[in-house]
């Protein structure tokens, strides 16, 4: 069974093609640095938006049929799985993520919902072989079923943290069982309304305690994939726990976690949060902590989650530059957690929102590797903070000075001479004609 007839595998045309249905940039076996596009991206396809997504939104219903045909339950998660991997295979998408509610329906108890999700992930065993796919990571849905209404973890009610743990124990199953190299964390509704009916430091601590089972049981199971937290503020509740990448570091090193968490960081997130995507990602990069990310867009003139499909490549670039000064991914990746726009319910559109996000990544990747290459930038900031390789400033990094010392040297001084500019508009210039050589 075909499920999207007409459309052919997407190649790469190049940027003067009018095809919509071909690529412009992303050339998979293109080498930028060191490694191909494809080995540097690593690119993913959301389960949830891709094959859940209906095009409802808290003003209407869907406008889009996503039951790919099937007649009952588990007929239509089936043909859910069928059309993920036709749809893969046809965009040269090498991985895929989900929620364990994603690929199989909840039945009215746990023992028949894990018999269902056992029967899809053994197809789903077989589609990966079959089209050679794999799992970029994992996780459970602990925030749609009304008994996560106020919390997973988090919950003041110990039998919806003991449901919450039997059901990421699960996910780790199928995870593991799938071959996948992450499990992500995902606040979910791990937040709150108001303090007036919240005990915060017994949540915080049950969140941990949550965690902490995830990683004792990971080991008792042979899972060697990473863990995630993915950051986000706001929405669904009021004051969500993982606000953002500082924040949930915090969280971490105070309960013992940071050896065993990075983040996955989304771009909707970061601008939620009240902070660029690339600020994300170097927090994360320089505390160590840099793991996968959530490749999307918002809207800044919208106050909620939108998960567009990134087109920004400027965003891109720059989210680009953070991953490869971070090394590259290892075992995370680019996760497509985008959806197409809810007037836009034809097939094809999938496909064109792919085709623009991978093409954006392609660009911002090779626009990156130039900036790195090219060592302006760089070059500008090792000048600017120069002062810290010699005199009292090598003497200050390397923790031989006391506040008396300082103030000795301050003396002898007199005041400081006139600073440097920061020159920023001359760095975005710098930019732009890196961009924008033609």
């Amino acid at each position: 069974m075909e499920f999207f007839k007409n459309i052919e595998k997407i190649r790469y045309e190049g940027p003067k093609s009018d095809n919509p249905l071909a690529f412009k940039f992303y050339n998979p076996d293109e080498v930028v640095g060191n490694k191909t596009m494809k080995e540097h991206l690593r690119f993913s396809m959301s389960y949830w938006h891709t094959m859940c997504g209906e095009g409802s939104d808290m003003f209407g219903r869907g406008t889009v049929d996503k039951s790919f045909g099937g007649n009952d339950k588990l007929e239509v998660f089936k043909n859910k799985a069928y059309a993920a991997f036709e749809l893969m295979d046809k965009l040269g998408l090498e991985y895929f993520c989900f929620h364990d509610r994603d690929i199989a329906p909840e039945f009215d108890n746990l023992k028949e919902t894990n018999r269902a999700l056992d029967e899809i992930v053994s197809l789903m065993k077989d589609l990966m072989k079959q089209y050679d796919k794999k799992v970029l990571w994992g996780t459970a849905n602990l925030f749609s079923h009304p008994r996560y209404m106020h919390g997973a973890g988090t919950s003041p009610y110990a039998d919806v943290f003991a449901f919450a743990g039997a059901q990421i124990k699960k996910a780790l199953d199928i995870t593991h069982e799938l071959g996948g190299q992450g499990y992500v964390f995902w606040g979910g509704r791990e937040g709150y309304e108001t303090l007036l009916n919240t005990d915060m430091g017994l949540e915080l601590d049950n969140m941990a305690r949550l965690m902490r089972m995830a990683v004792d049981y990971a080991k008792k199971i042979g899972f060697e994939g990473d863990f995630y937290i993915e950051p986000k503020p706001k929405e669904p509740t009021k004051h969500q726990y993982d606000f953002d990448v500082a924040t949930v570091i915090s969280f971490l090193r105070k309960y013992g976690l940071d050896k065993y968490f990075k983040m996955n960081i989304e771009a909707n997130h970061a601008t939620l949060a009240g902070h660029t995507f690339q600020h994300e990602l170097r927090v994360a990069r320089v505390n160590g902590v840099f793991g996968s990310i959530d490749a999307n867009q918002g809207d800044l003139l919208l106050g909620w989650d939108t998960d567009q499909f990134p087109t920004n490549v400027y965003e891109t670039a720059m989210c680009m530059y953070e991953v490869l000064k971070a090394g590259g991914f290892t075992k995370g990746g680019l996760n497509f957690d985008a959806k197409t726009r809810r007037s836009s319910n034809k097939p094809e559109d999938i496909f064109y929102s792919y085709i623009a996000g991978m093409d954006a990544f392609a660009l911002g990747l090779k626009i990156a590797n130039k900036i790195i290459e090219d060592g302006r930038i760089d070059k500008f900031i090792e000048n600017r903070y120069s002062s810290y390789t010699y005199g009292i400033g090598k003497e200050i990094v390397s923790g031989n000075v006391s506040l008396e010392d300082l103030e000795k040297y301050a003396l002898e001084l007199g005041e400081v001479k006139e600073l440097e500019s920061a020159r920023q508009e001359y760095l975005e210039n710098i930019i732009n004609s890196i961009m924008f050589n033609l």
